[in-house]
């Protein structure tokens, strides 16, 4: 199998970086206070990000908006208001196009990650990094699916 990467070429053990990347992730998670973690308080973040998501999509997005795999999804979204392909907030998904079912298996993933962690999402993400072979997040979602690599 040929694996491809979009910024460049695919380290030969990025599996094995993987594995570490969300074993490293679980050990962050166990500093967290539980009261945090799938809890009231992360429902609030998580409604937090949806409401976000979607004044930002219903300001950007010049496409269709609708409900696909458990997102709202705001299409046609101008390039420079999210990043790469797209982006979930909350649980709204952003983006220029119109995803595929892969892509929405992936980004559903992202929706389960913000329920669980609410408001410390954008930190925690952030602070995984950009590089999607090395964010634990990215990860979780499935490389494959939000076309990080391929086949």
């Amino acid at each position: 199998m040929r694996i491809t990467f979009p910024s460049g070429p695919v380290p030969r053990h990025w599996r094995e970086i993987a594995e570490l990347k969300v074993a490293e992730g679980r050990r962050v998670d166990a500093r967290i206070p539980r009261w945090l973690l799938d809890s009231p308080v992360s429902r609030v973040g998580y409604w937090w990000g949806t409401a976000l998501g979607w004044l930002w999509g219903g300001l950007w997005s010049r496409g269709r908006v609708e409900r696909r795999g458990g997102l709202l999804v705001f299409q046609g979204m101008p390039r420079g208001t999210f990043p790469r392909g797209g982006v979930c907030v909350g649980g709204c998904f952003l983006t220029g196009r119109r995803p595929s079912d892969r892509v929405l298996r992936h980004e559903a993933v992202h929706v389960r990650q913000w329920r669980r962690y609410g408001i410390l999402m954008p930190v925690l993400y952030l602070l995984a990094g950009r590089d999607p072979l090395r964010n634990r997040f990215e990860i979780e979602a499935g490389l494959e699916d939000g076309g990080y690599v391929s086949g």
